[in-house]
C-alpha cells in the first residue's frame, strides 16, 4: 500500500475515523482478512479512507466492527460524525461539488450560487456580515467552473418561484439574475424547474429548507443541508437516501422545463 500522509485527529471526527481505521487495520496484522476484503473495495478506495479523502460508510463502519470485535466503536464514531459539527465541512463540501457528476439542487429563499450572475453575488454577499466579501465573491464565481468541465455534470435545480422573486440589488441585477437561469435552462446538462407559488401547491417538503445532492464516482453520494448560521454535510447511506426521496417530492410539485421557462420570463419582464 502507497504511504498515504495521516490526517490529523484533531481537525474533526472524520479524520479521527481515517486514523482509526489505520491503527486498527495494522493492529489487526497479516491473520486479520484485509480490509478490502471485509469492505469489497478496491486498495486506491482504501487509501482514500485511510486518508480522510474518502469517509467511511455506516454500513462499512458496521462491517469492521463485527470483524474486528470492536463493540460497534466504528459505527459510533460515524454516527456521532454525521450528527455533529464538523470544522472542515465547507471545504469537503465545495471539493465534492468540483467533483460531482450529478447536482441536484433545491433552493427556498435564493438563487443557488452555482447558479447567480456575479452582480447578483455581489449584492447579496455585501448585505452580509462578512469580513472579507470580496474574496467570498471570488470563491463563489471560482465555483462555477464546474460548468467548463468535460464532461460537465449534469445540474437539476428544483428552486421556488419566492427564491426568483425575492429582489436582490437593482432592478438591472434581477433581471440578468432572471436572464442568467433561462440561459442555463437551455444548456443540455442542466435542468432548471420552479416549484409555483399557488395554492395546488401548499405545503410540501421544500418549506423544510434548502439542499443540494451530490454523487461521483469516487465518493458515492452526499448531501449538503443547509442550517442556522451554515450547514453540514450528511453521507450517512440512510439519511442521504431520505434527502433524495424529499427532492423527488419536491419535483413532484415543479412545473416542467418550459413552463418553468416562461415564468421565469414572465416575472423578469415584470421587474421594475
Amino acid at each position: 500500500m502507497a504511504t498515504e500522509v495521516s490526517p490529523n485527529p484533531q481537525n474533526s471526527m472524520w479524520d479521527f475515523i481515517a486514523v482509526m481505521v489505520r491503527v486498527w487495520r495494522r493492529r489487526a496484522g497479516n491473520g486479520s482478512p484485509l480490509v478490502t476484503d471485509i469492505l469489497k473495495i478496491s486498495q486506491s478506495t482504501l487509501s482514500r479512507i485511510e486518508s480522510g479523502r474518502r469517509r467511511l460508510q455506516g454500513d462499512e463502519a458496521r462491517k469492521l466492527d463485527k470483524v474486528w470485535n470492536t463493540g460497534r466503536m466504528f459505527e459510533l464514531l460515524v454516527w456521532y460524525a454525521s450528527m455533529g459539527h464538523d470544522p472542515q465541512w465547507f471545504a469537503q463540501y465545495i471539493e465534492k461539488e468540483g467533483r460531482a457528476g450529478i447536482i441536484r439542487i433545491f433552493e427556498s429563499q435564493l438563487v443557488h450560487g452555482l447558479l447567480q450572475t456575479e452582480d447578483y453575488a455581489r449584492a447579496l454577499i455585501m448585505a452580509g456580515s462578512s469580513a472579507e466579501p470580496e474574496k467570498i465573491l471570488r470563491e463563489r464565481v471560482m465555483r462555477q467552473q464546474v460548468f467548463e468541465r468535460l464532461p460537465p455534470p449534469q445540474v437539476t435545480c428544483l428552486i421556488s418561484q419566492n427564491a426568483i422573486e425575492w429582489p436582490i440589488g437593482s432592478p438591472e441585477i434581477m433581471r440578468g439574475q432572471l436572464q442568467h437561469l433561462v440561459d442555463l435552462s437551455e444548456l443540455p446538462h442542466v435542468i432548471v424547474r420552479v416549484v409555483p407559488r399557488t395554492y395546488e401547491v401548499g405545503a410540501y417538503p421544500g418549506l423544510n429548507g434548502s439542499f443540494q445532492l451530490m454523487a461521483g464516482e469516487d465518493f458515492g453520494e452526499v448531501c449538503y443541508t443547509e442550517s442556522s448560521g451554515g450547514g453540514r454535510l450528511v453521507s450517512t447511506p440512510s439519511d442521504v437516501l431520505g434527502f433524495a426521496a424529499r427532492f423527488d417530492q419536491i419535483s413532484a410539485k415543479a412545473l416542467m422545463e418550459g413552463p418553468s421557462r416562461d415564468l421565469i420570463r414572465s416575472l423578469m419582464e415584470a421587474v421594475q
